[in-house]
């Protein structure tokens, strides 16, 4: 299949998207918004539909992205190991990041830890322990990475300022 007759099918693809976008734009615009407040009916009838579509096409979007990804880098070695790489260092800071988290739960001003399941009971013992060190472990690595970024980001705006 040549380049053109996969745009052309790319953009029909897209204006079948955009009707049924439109679509239901134009329905949850007749009803109005006192119909949604109010009726439960008008609400499951309606966005149920929409809410459905949004999610069909997240996943389908998902999953083109990710067979695309991985046929790129099976067609490119190189870039799979440079790939695998990547992960692993960022496997590696995570680890690290773990490892250096604090073990202990994060506790309120009176003492009680901050951790509530659905029913609002406060979770203790070893459950907290290991949420609060995930949650620790999470914004250490974000931390990290993100000075990690800004490190690149100033590096190359040095290196332009050079040339």
């Amino acid at each position: 299949m040549d380049k053109n007759n996969l745009s052309k099918i790319l953009t029909a693809v897209s204006a079948v998207i955009g009707a049924v976008g439109v679509f239901f734009l134009i329905r949850i615009v007749m009803i109005g918004d006192d119909a949604f407040t109010t009726d439960v009916d008008v609400q499951s009838s309606v966005l149920e539909p929409y809410i459905s579509f949004s999610l069909y096409l997240l996943y389908v979007s998902i999953a083109v992205t990710l067979f695309f990804s991985v046929w790129n880098l099976v067609k490119h070695p190189d870039q799979l190991k440079k790939t695998l790489i990547s992960l692993a260092v960022l496997g590696v800071v995570l680890v690290a990041c773990y490892a250096g988290a604090p073990d202990n739960v994060v506790l309120d001003i009176t003492g009680q830890p901050l951790l509530k399941d659905a029913n609002d009971q406060v979770i203790t013992g070893e459950e907290a322990a290991s949420i609060s060190k995930w949650v620790s472990t999470g914004i250490n690595y974000s931390m990290v990475l993100g000075v990690v970024g800004l490190g690149f980001f100033v590096w190359d705006f040095i290196k332009g300022l050079l040339k």
